[in-house]
């Protein structure tokens, strides 16, 4: 499968306060300038790196796009060479800056962050230990207890494409399930309902005895906080997986 170019910093850091400019950012910029396959992505995101470079931005997300640039198979000789390149043309004190980034982002003795790395910098909750409950999963997911007395309240996070399976959350009385979600994008859909969108701050109340399934769009992380609402002889009972057919009509 191709890769496709996923941005959510938009919406988590802008969704509020500047929505128009959050969906410029997450679904046109990235979503899809940077998925045109008219480029490839590790020319793109050499073109990115020197383009920034070249107005003296040398701040966070300078650094992010070296990043990207190596994850992308820029090579270090080749980041050295552009960066060179530019400098005759942007301006050597431009050139300094960027190779002191680019040297920590090249430098092996570093720990290179894996993908639940990165996306665990971005979220405040733990994204915790394989999820014991991971049968019942399309895809590999992630579950840390944050309350256990009280309120029962745990953190699940899916990787991109997970979800779990269809299930009821079955009561006489009360019972159901709370979902706040707290990183990401995924989806929740109820049995003979659409699929709603879920990105951060988002709220489902899940009622007792009602059919449904949660989990992450097919290109990004996703998590959220459950909440167990106490009711009489509560159980959940597993059902069928929902379907990659059923899954790929998904946004994504």
């Amino acid at each position: 499968m191709k890769e496709r170019i996923t941005q959510t910093a938009g919406r988590q850091q802008l969704g509020k306060f500047a929505p128009e400019f959050a969906h410029f950012n997450d679904d046109i910029l990235f979503g899809e300038n940077w998925n045109n396959g008219d480029i490839d992505l590790k020319t793109r995101s050499l073109i990115t790196v020197t383009a920034l470079m070249a107005q003296g931005i040398t701040d966070g997300s300078l650094k992010y796009h070296i990043a990207n640039a190596k994850a992308h198979g820029v090579t270090q000789r080749e980041m050295a060479a552009a960066i060179t390149h530019a400098a005759f043309y942007a301006g050597w004190p431009k050139a300094w800056a960027t190779f002191n980034l680019a040297k920590e982002i090249y430098d092996d003795s570093i720990a290179e962050l894996t993908d639940k790395d990165k996306y665990q910098n971005t979220i405040f909750f733990p994204i915790g230990k394989e999820n014991p409950y991971g049968k019942f999963f399309v895809g590999k997911s992630y579950l840390a207890p944050i309350s256990t007395e009280q309120v029962p309240i745990y953190n699940v996070t899916f990787e991109p494409g997970c979800r779990n399976n269809w299930h009821i959350h079955h009561a006489k009385s009360g019972g159901g399930q709370m979902l706040i979600c707290v990183g990401g994008r995924g989806y929740y859909q109820e049995w003979g309902k659409e699929p709603v969108e879920l990105t951060p701050g988002a709220i489902v109340n899940i009622h007792a005895n009602v059919k449904h399934w949660h989990g992450a769009a097919p290109y990004s992380w996703f998590s959220h906080l459950a909440l167990e609402i106490s009711g009489e002889d509560s159980t959940t009972e597993w059902c069928e997986p929902v379907s990659d057919e059923e899954y790929n009509r998904l946004r994504t």
